[in-house]
């Protein structure tokens, strides 16, 4: 064969790899309003700086009628490019290819991107679209899945893992996602389960749609599996550039430094306002975090799920910041199971990325009743304290109001290792609120009163005076400083820059038993 014919050879080849499942199957795909793998990885990666691997891979499946079936590229594409100029690697299932479903080497296509990207130390996202499981293949489809979950879990915290659901992504495909850093969703398109509405009708008899099921709102509001949805593939491709933006690609690397305009000693008067006078009035703490991060600039995570926290992304003078905030218009700002949960894991997450942290303090408490009792709060809210104190990286706490009890212990607390406490003026630092302190201190003396309703507010009143505030706190070094609230921004970057060559370690161990 001359090289003109070996050169043709070759061009046909990849036309045919290039076609995927073919003009009809592409419509379909276009038709639910979905794009195709490479059409996604074309929209999420820098133009022209994709480079394929594995294009020629090919199942050696000779059973059940799969001699004769051709699959291009295995129904996966996998390969590597940049995101604004920083190199990422990727694969995206192919649905117009048998569905996308999951044999021996389409799992060993996306086995070796993991292992790259591990190599490379470079962040990995997996677009999933798929049948699930190739049945043909057997326990081959099955090992190829426990391949990919080994990688998943040795990547972790080396370097970041996104997993993007574009599509179908049911039983024990949608492990792997669950053990990447972060799970994006699309509105109307994606569905993840482990059985499908029509399983959960045989077993149980419950009847349930496929997208109150498994869709986006119900992984992003009620199961918390899910961290961002999007009503669009667009949408969602922009959500991930944002993220890749706020993150280092691997554990090894600082947070990256973007250029800002933005004043380092800008202040802001109306955060001197921001906190109501009475002290069970809520607030947003949006309003806070806005007023203070570059350019006002909040990228939050889980937005629908555990709403009495906040959690997201900002920078101060250009720098990654995780920042976790108690939402005080959400059950007062009460920890529970939930709360504990998301606070967690992001905190574990920016701790793994060397990603430091600025904590907002206004929680009168762990959530009180049976619910949360039996839903096992200690167990769950016990993750907080285990997240924080396991963190080293620098850690900055902000105490804008109520810091009770066991909760602000909880919200990473000087006890915890706070390298940097600020109040505001507005604290109240103590065991409990004024109201039952009150009632249990005093409570011979209310009962013993001539008019026990007004002996009992001048007590509350007293025990304001007294303990509420951040003084005490501060008194005991508890408290670093207390400064007015519009000085926030320019006292958390002085902190910030302080802080950032922070060097501490932990005990030599194989790894601790987090309370899971």
């Amino acid at each position: 064969m001359s090289i003109e014919n070996k050169l043709e050879d070759l061009q046909q080849r990849r036309d045919k790899v290039l076609q995927g499942g073919g003009e009809k199957r592409i419509s379909k795909q276009h038709e639910k309003g979905k794009k195709t793998a490479r059409e996604r990885i074309g929209a999420l990666l820098d133009e022209g700086s994709f480079v394929e691997i594995g294009q020629f891979v090919t199942h050696r499946c000779n059973q059940l009628g799969m001699e004769d079936v051709e699959a291009p590229g295995e129904g996966v594409v996998t390969g590597y490019g940049t995101i604004g100029g920083r190199l990422v690697y990727v694969f995206a299932q192919d649905f117009t290819v048998i569905g996308g479903t999951l044999g021996e080497m389409h799992a060993a296509k996306i086995s070796r991107v993991l292992d790259l990207a591990m190599k490379m130390g470079a962040p990995v996202i997996g677009m999933n679209d798929s049948g699930g499981a190739r049945i043909q293949e057997g326990v081959d489809a099955l090992n190829g899945y426990g391949e990919i979950f080994k990688r998943n879990t040795l990547a972790s915290g080396v370097v970041p893992q996104i997993s993007v659901i574009m599509g179908p992504c049911a039983g024990g495909a949608v492990y792997s996602p669950a053990l990447t850093d972060f799970i994006f969703m699309v509105d109307n398109t994606s569905q993840m389960f482990i059985t499908g509405p029509q399983v959960i009708k045989t077993v149980t008899g419950e009847e349930v749609s496929v997208e109150e099921l498994g869709g986006s709102v119900t992984h992003n509001k009620t199961s918390g599996v899910a961290h961002f949805r999007a009503p669009s593939e667009d949408e969602c491709i922009d959500q991930i550039k944002k993220l890749i933006s706020f993150i280092p690609s691997n554990n090894m690397e600082e947070t990256p430094l973007v250029n800002t305009d933005d004043n380092i000693g800008r202040c802001e008067d109306v955060l001197n306002e921001i906190i109501p006078a009475a002290s069970n009035k809520p607030y947003d703490v949006r309003a806070i975090i806005n007023n203070i991060v570059d350019d006002g600039d909040f990228f939050e995570v889980q937005e629908l799920y555990a709403n009495n926290i906040v959690v997201g992304f900002g920078r101060f003078n250009g720098r990654s910041v995780g920042i976790i905030a108690n939402q005080a218009l959400m059950l007062a700002g009460c920890l529970n199971i939930d709360a504990s949960d998301k606070a967690s894991r992001f905190i574990r997450f920016c701790d793994s990325f060397n990603i430091p942290i600025l904590t907002l303090v206004d929680t009168p408490g762990y959530l009180p009743g049976i619910k949360q009792e039996f839903g096992g709060i200690i167990r769950h809210g016990a993750k907080l304290l285990y997240a924080y104190s396991e963190a080293t990286v620098p850690k900055m706490t902000l105490i804008l109001r109520k810091a009770y009890g066991g909760a602000y212990l909880a919200m990473c607390s000087r006890s915890l290792g706070a390298d940097q406490v600020i109040a505001w003026p507005t604290a109240e630092i103590a065991v409990m609120g004024p109201e039952g302190a009150a009632n249990i201190i005093f409570r011979k003396e209310i009962k013993d009163a001539e008019n026990p309703p007004e002996v009992r507010q001048e007590k509350i009143n007293e025990y304001r005076e007294r303990f509420a505030n951040p003084y005490v706190a501060a008194s005991r070094g508890l408290v670093d400083t207390v400064i007015e609230p519009k000085d926030t921004r320019p006292s958390i970057i002085k902190a910030l820059e302080t802080l950032i060559s922070k060097r501490e370690d932990r005990p030599g161990k194989k790894h601790g038993n987090i309370p899971v």
